[in-house]
C-alpha cells in the first residue's frame, strides 16, 4: 500500500510543477503582450492588444485556479503558447526588440 501512496505523491509534485511552470510562463505572456505598442498587433495581422492581454488575463487564471490536467487548465496552456510561440516573436521583430533570444 505505501507504493501507491508514494506514487500519488510523486504524480502531485509532478503536477504541481507543471502548475508552477504554465502559471510563471503565462504571467510572463501577460507582462509582454501588455508593455508592447498597441499598433504593433494589427501589423502582423494578428487580434488586437486588448484581446491579447484579456486572452492571457483568463489563460493565467485559469492556470493557477484550475491546475492541471483540468480543462481549462489546457485551454489557458494553450492560449499562453500560441501567444509566446507565434506572437510574441513575430511582435518582437516588428519593433526590432528581443525579450528571450539576442539579436545577432
Amino acid at each position: 500500500m505505501e507504493f501507491f501512496s508514494i506514487m500519488a505523491a510523486g504524480q502531485n509534485l509532478i503536477l504541481w510543477a507543471l502548475t508552477v511552470i504554465a502559471g510563471v510562463a503565462a504571467v510572463v505572456a501577460l507582462v509582454h503582450a501588455a508593455i508592447q505598442r498597441p499598433d504593433a498587433f494589427p501589423a502582423i495581422d494578428r487580434q488586437s492588444k486588448v484581446i491579447w492581454v484579456a486572452l492571457l488575463t483568463g489563460a493565467a487564471l485559469f492556470i493557477w485556479f484550475f491546475q492541471a490536467p483540468s480543462l481549462l487548465y489546457i485551454i489557458g496552456v494553450v492560449a499562453m503558447l500560441v501567444y509566446l510561440v507565434d506572437v510574441r516573436p513575430r511582435i518582437d521583430d516588428i519593433q526590432g526588440k528581443s525579450w528571450f533570444s539576442k539579436k545577432r
